[in-house]
């Protein structure tokens, strides 16, 4: 098998690469976790668990210009 020199500057480079794929992977596959957590802040905080249309009828019920 034949050895490969490969530049720290490269190495480092690619694995940056792999570690934010992983990342994405991780993320893309735990969505259940994402929607419970934001569940619970959502039950924590109602407010925040308006939808951006509800909140500009809100505003704008209220006399707030929105663009």
């Amino acid at each position: 098998m034949a050895t490969i020199t490969v530049s720290e500057e490269k190495f480092n480079r690619v694995l940056s690469d792999v570690e934010t794929l992983i990342e994405d992977v991780a993320s893309l596959f735990d969505q259940d976790e994402i929607a419970k957590r934001r569940l619970h802040e959502v039950k924590l905080n109602p407010s925040t668990g308006k939808s951006e249309k509800e909140l500009d009828t809100y505003l704008k019920k209220r006399g707030v210009k929105i663009e």
